[in-house]
């Protein structure tokens, strides 16, 4: 959800100049008072929810938040959010420069929450929803990753909620959060994974149908009809756009849909968090003022966050990943089998599942397989590709430092030289190859970091140009035509990718993903 505030930003700037009157007039209610309380009794964990939509939700409203310091609502909702700190002791994977932030869902039954189960104090809080929200060093795309909340996995030793000390041992992976809290949740992730958890957000169910109807419904389809009396849910094949109950039935339900798996259901809503994702950017939330605030009213109790995630931080995190789409938002699900000593669990699939979360830590790709029945648009690969790198920055050596990390990758460096100074990086072919370059041009486009460039018709002339006799030059090089990088005062870097394997591709929910799943 930092993809979908980024664009907030963009909406909600535009606001701020016209419609300041608006926000801070009769058009917009007041803010809301503070909450009578906070606190939070333990729970039964009974009719299992998984309120992955209700995480993406209410981070939004946390990060929404922090635009909205020129209508009065900053200092505000700063003050209103609920925190926690993030305590973990020193020992902690190092800093890549990623951004991971935890998304858990609570499944507590505190207040308006008790008609989803019995309220019995002490019987625990679990998050039925643990995903890793990772945005990649360069903020050029970001996956969610989910953990199956049957997985047994070994949980470190940690502080249990009332101080005392937890043994380390093979549990369900939802117990950290159950026995320790979120800090304990936070060690076992990061021992799991050698990945470093930068921020939380922990998010219950209250206020979850506020929000959603707030935002106007979202559109679900269902693959045949369901009657769930557990998650109340009753309704006929095909599309239908829902509210309130209907929604919160939906992330609810499990057995009614898909093969009644934990599986089934994320990936179920992993497609609702793309639906959420679309309606807050296309449905009309920032440019209505008064829709805008019913969404943060009805959302900002239903949030806790780490003491370091402020409003200052959440604004600069959400300027640094502007340019994100809604493509580059993948969502998968961490590589498990049947656990042996209980068929109802399961546990991670090794190898596999560490060479996934290594190929996380390197700024990992994900890209979904092909849609059946839809051709695939043939990808060229870096191999593929003949490459002439040209310095147009005046720093010396340049060119020779940028071919051999393209090199690297795979492209079939031909000549390095250099160009007349310019501004601006661009990735060019020749108008003659107006057929074949630009799809060869995305090939080398798409390992540039930052701001994607479209390859443009045309060549400059070198101002001097010599053979690569660098690193990893391959022994042959292929046909189609050659690229011509020129690299500008604003070259922005070049991104190293690990591309996930392909066995996990058809696990991958995009854009494209079938609604009706």
């Amino acid at each position: 959800m930092w993809l979908c505030f980024a664009i907030m930003v963009r909406g909600v700037n535009r606001m701020r100049e016209q419609q300041d009157e608006a926000v801070l007039g009769r058009r917009v209610a007041p803010p809301l008072p503070p909450p009578d309380h906070r606190g939070r009794r333990s729970e039964p964990r009974r009719n299992p929810l998984t309120p992955l939509g209700w995480v993406a939700v209410g981070l939004t409203i946390v990060l929404v938040a922090s635009v909205l310091g020129g209508y009065g609502y900053y200092r505000y909702l700063e003050g209103q959010i609920v925190r926690d700190a993030i305590d973990v002791g020193p020992s902690r994977p190092p800093d890549t420069g990623a951004l991971n932030v935890l998304l858990v869902g609570s499944d507590s039954r505190d207040g308006n929450n008790q008609k989803y189960g019995a309220t019995t104090v002490g019987a625990g809080e679990r998050t039925d929803t643990i995903m890793l929200l990772h945005i990649a060093p360069n903020r050029d795309n970001a996956t969610m990753i989910s953990f199956p909340r049957d997985s047994m996995v070994l949980i470190p030793a940690c502080k249990a909620r009332n101080g005392t000390a937890l043994t380390p041992g093979i549990r369900q992976i939802n117990s950290a959060f159950n026995d320790g809290g979120i800090n304990c949740t936070i060690k076992t992730l990061e021992s799991l994974t050698n990945i470093k958890i930068n921020h939380f957000v922990k998010v219950d169910f209250t206020g979850f149908k506020g929000i959603i109807d707030a935002i106007g419904g979202i559109e679900i389809c269902l693959p045949k009809a369901v009657n769930d009396p557990k998650s109340k849910l009753v309704l006929g094949p095909g599309k239908h756009r829902v509210k309130g109950e209907q929604a919160l039935g939906y992330v609810r339900t499990r057995y009614a849909l898909g093969d009644g798996s934990d599986l089934s259901r994320i990936t179920r809503q992993q497609i609702f968090l793309t639906q959420v994702l679309k309606e807050i950017t296309n449905g009309g939330l920032l440019t209505d003022p008064a829709k805008l605030n019913d969404f943060l009213q009805a959302g900002i109790k239903a949030v806790t966050v780490d003491d370091g995630l402020s409003l200052d931080r959440m604004l600069e995190i959400a300027n640094s990943v502007k340019g994100l789409t809604a493509k580059e938002l993948k969502g998968i699900t961490v590589p498990i089998e049947e656990y042996p000593q209980d068929k109802a669990r399961v546990q991670f699939s090794e190898p596999a599942a560490s060479n996934f979360f290594e190929s996380v830590r390197n700024d990992v790709e994900v890209t979904a397989a092909p849609t059946p029945g839809k051709p695939a648009t043939p990808k060229i690969e870096n191999k593929q590709v003949r490459l002439q790198v040209l310095n147009a920055t005046g720093e010396e050596g340049k060119a020779l430092q940028v071919a051999d990390e393209l090199a690297t990758q795979g492209f079939v460096v031909t000549q390095v030289g250099n160009a007349a100074l310019t501004p601006t990086t661009a990735v060019r072919y020749a108008k003659k190859d107006a057929e074949q370059g630009p799809a060869y041009g995305d090939a080398v486009a798409a390992r540039l970091s930052k701001d994607k460039r479209t390859p443009v018709a045309g060549k400059v002339r070198p101002l001097t140009a010599q053979p690569y006799k660098g690193k990893a030059k391959a022994a042959q090089a292929p046909g189609g035509p050659i690229i011509q990088l020129v690299i500008g005062k604003d070259w922005p870097g070049v991104r190293v990718v690990s591309a996930i394997p392909d066995s996990l591709k058809d696990r991958v929910v995009d854009s494209n993903t079938n609604p009706c799943k």
